[in-house]
């Protein structure tokens, strides 16, 4: 408990500070989500044929703003890493269109996609899985410097030095393999790789919910510095609420393939509109034993993305729920300024607050 009250206290020493929303300053996305949907088909039978669908992600639009993190979390199968695989088009939607810097990624051919990989990169969560075990540190880092430009090796060899220094690791390891690393220094190595072409947006999924926790501020850090200093806009997916709070600007909340809240990161947490998001708080630990929390406890399982219950997708489990959440789908609005949620009924005069 101790450990992580000392790691709490260090993300909040290294927190972002307060400043204006991107919208409110008037700068334009950089990436663009227009009514994107992916559904996966639900074959059965001897011909396979299609019964149904999984409605992984269902009708989402959403703009990321440049230089930002945006913070994207919810429960396992929600639809988080689907979506970011399919604004990175290692998954093409089923319907939608997804704009980066004002052009949509879907209608590109190979050459132009392979151009886009340039600017748009992951950072996985397993720092293990992710990187070959074959291959040395030098040519895991390497490998996008040798596919996207013509750097001879001695450009290569030394680029990758400055980019293991850059992410706190030592260049002289370089000719040595991911297993001879722990886990905290192969993310940092696989962030090395993420940022080695100076794209302009990462993707980071689930990058540090395999670390132990007396690392993951070390790399929460070490991602807010990059993004500092590289201008880098970052789609943050995680499952922990307090690492989304100290590295988020804006977050958005996923319940069943949809977005049901996007705000700031300090509105989120202080006082949440939708109940699915004062749940999740709710369910957050408070590494201060004195401290207690009112839990909001939701009844049920979540339905299947196969079979989503009508009108709200939230309604079976809501502990607000009325009789039109149980015919009407509510749409993601703007309730507040700058604040969108998609409930009937937000909890602005309900006086749930989780600051």
């Amino acid at each position: 408990m101790n450990m992580e009250m000392d790691i709490d206290n260090q993300m909040k020493t290294n927190r972002k500070p307060d400043r204006e929303t991107d919208q409110e300053m008037g700068q334009e996305p950089i990436l663009k989500l227009k009514a994107v949907k992916k559904y996966f088909p639900i074959k059965k039978g001897l011909f396979s044929l299609t019964v149904g669908h999984v409605k992984a992600v269902d009708d989402i639009s959403l703009d990321i703003y440049r230089g930002e993190t945006f913070g994207l979390v919810g429960e396992s199968g929600c639809g988080k890493s689907t979506l970011g695989r399919v604004i990175l088009r290692l998954q093409k939607p089923t319907e939608g269109d997804i704009l980066f810097n004002d052009r949509s990624i879907l209608s590109m051919d190979k050459n132009e996609l392979r151009q886009l990989r340039q600017q748009m990169q992951i950072i996985f969560q397993d720092p293990f899985g992710s990187l070959n075990p074959r291959f040395p540190v030098m040519d895991i880092i390497g490998e996008p410097l040798k596919v996207h430009t013509r750097m001879t090796r001695n450009e290569i060899d030394q680029r990758v030095v400055e980019l293991m220094e850059l992410v706190g690791l030592d260049p002289s390891r370089r000719y040595r393999y991911p297993h001879e690393f722990s886990g905290g220094q192969r993310q940092r190595i696989g962030i090395a790789r993420a940022i080695a072409l100076n794209p302009q947006f990462i993707l980071a999924d689930e990058a540090v919910s395999a670390l132990d926790v007396s690392v993951q501020s070390q790399v929460l850090n070490l991602l807010m510095k990059l993004q500092k200093e590289l201008g880098l806009t970052i789609l943050f997916i995680a499952h922990g609420l307090h690492v989304v709070r100290h590295i988020s600007d804006r977050v958005g909340v996923m319940y069943l393939g949809k977005i049901v809240e996007v705000a700031s990161s300090d509105d989120v947490f202080a006082s949440p509109l939708h109940p699915y998001t004062a749940a999740l708080l709710s369910a957050n630990p408070v590494p201060n034993p004195h401290v207690r929390r009112e839990r909001i406890v939701l009844s049920g399982d979540v339905p299947s993305p196969a079979n989503p219950p009508k009108g709200c997708r939230f309604h079976p489990r809501c502990p607000f729920v009325q009789e039109r959440c149980k015919h009407e789908a509510p749409e993601l609005i703007e309730v507040v300024a700058g604040r969108q949620v998609a409930c009937h009924y937000p909890l602005m005069d309900k006086g749930v607050s989780h600051g």
